[in-house]
């Protein structure tokens, strides 16, 4: 499976963006998507995920209650729609697939490329 992130771009604190996130095959539903996140100089984390089949989601203490994540299974496409941005939301957002975890980006696969998010003023 190949994913596509897009959706990124330049907001100022307290803005919104929705991102979003394609897969080039069905994604199954005994499978995990998840959004993680990297700033520079710093490893990637967790932000939110999303079980395909029953559409449980989990997020990241750092952005509960700002972000929601969705998904579109017709669609084979994952959102994450971000709300009341911060400074420290600044950060490359990558999609991936995983079959077990959930917050460990070790076991994700198929990152596609990732897309920018910067918040600033």
């Amino acid at each position: 499976v190949q994913l596509q992130a897009s959706g990124g771009g330049l907001v100022q604190p307290g803005g919104s963006l929705k991102l979003a996130c394609g897969a080039s095959e069905r994604i199954f539903s005994s499978h995990i998507m998840g959004w993680f996140r990297q700033a520079p100089g710093k490893e990637r984390e967790f932000a939110a995920a999303i079980r395909w089949g029953t559409g449980r989601t989990y997020y990241a203490d750092a952005v509960k209650g700002r972000f929601t994540i969705s998904r579109d299974s017709a669609k084979n496409t994952m959102f994450l729609q971000m709300h009341t941005l911060k400074p420290e939301d600044t950060a490359v957002y990558y999609c991936g697939l995983s079959t077990s975890d959930i917050t460990n980006y070790r076991e994700y696969r198929s990152w596609g490329q990732g897309t920018q998010v910067t918040v600033s003023s």
